[in-house]
């Protein structure tokens, strides 16, 4: 099964390995009235709020996200790829939780830097880095490379977006955003690299001068969730 976002260019894919629940009582395959719910991995309360909105927008009441227990610790990222690190964060909720699990990667990959910062990219400027850490670091290495102007630092947003049900059943999304890197921070809304960040089609703002709407309205991460919740709802 394939499904396409609306209004979005994500892709959305059921690996189908498997089906059924898990059998221990605590959450089964997630239907409960018609209902799918799963649990979400991420611990990053902005990704959370934004990945809610988008997933409520697509699929209405028939999804319903369930907040990640602070009980559960931190998954180590140690894949290669936004897809390993994807299933190894859903993969540790589905075992912790029992109920299915919702997980994602993403990560910006700017052309005058090789493709960096890409699956590093939450962890750019070190293993503890803030927000600001990374972007700092990011425009500093642009400096450095002579990349001046939206042409010589064109860049992309990545998402990679996977749901893992007990029994092996994998649906993956992806979502991808084309744009370039300003010289200098713009705007007080988004996080990460959103005051950065320019989409093509943005009237030249960065997504952290765009409202949440707005931005959900064409970002990587909304065109990836937007498609799972399509492959969610009609699998």
């Amino acid at each position: 099964m394939t499904a396409m976002a609306p209004g979005g260019n994500g892709q959305g894919h059921d690996h189908g390995r498997g089906h059924g629940g898990s059998g221990d009582g605590r959450g089964g395959d997630g239907h409960g009235g018609g209902r799918l719910r799963l649990v979400l991995a991420t611990a990053n309360p902005d990704k959370a709020a934004e990945i809610v909105a988008i997933v409520a927008a697509a699929a209405a009441d028939r999804v319903e996200l369930v907040a990640r227990p602070g009980t559960v610790v931190e998954v180590e990222e140690t894949g290669d790829t936004l897809e390993e690190n994807a299933r190894l964060k859903a993969y540790a909720l589905l075992e912790a939780t029992g109920l299915p699990a919702v997980a994602d990667d993403t990560g910006l990959e700017v052309d005058a830097l090789d493709g960096a910062p890409g699956v590093y990219s939450s962890r750019f400027a070190g293993e503890h880095a803030s927000y600001d850490d990374n972007v700092a670091k990011l425009l500093a290495d642009l400096e450095a490379a002579g990349a001046h102007g939206p042409e010589a630092r064109r860049a992309r947003f990545r998402t990679v977006a996977m749901a893992c049900f007990p029994g092996g059943r994998e649906v993956v999304a992806n979502g991808v955003v084309e744009g370039s890197i300003a010289e200098a921070r713009r705007g007080g809304e988004g996080f990460g690299y959103d005051p950065v960040f320019v989409p093509d089609g943005g009237d030249g703002r960065t997504f952290a001068e765009m409202t949440a709407p707005e931005k959900n309205a064409r970002s990587h991460r909304a065109r990836a969730f937007r498609a799972l919740a399509v492959g969610l709802v009609s699998a």
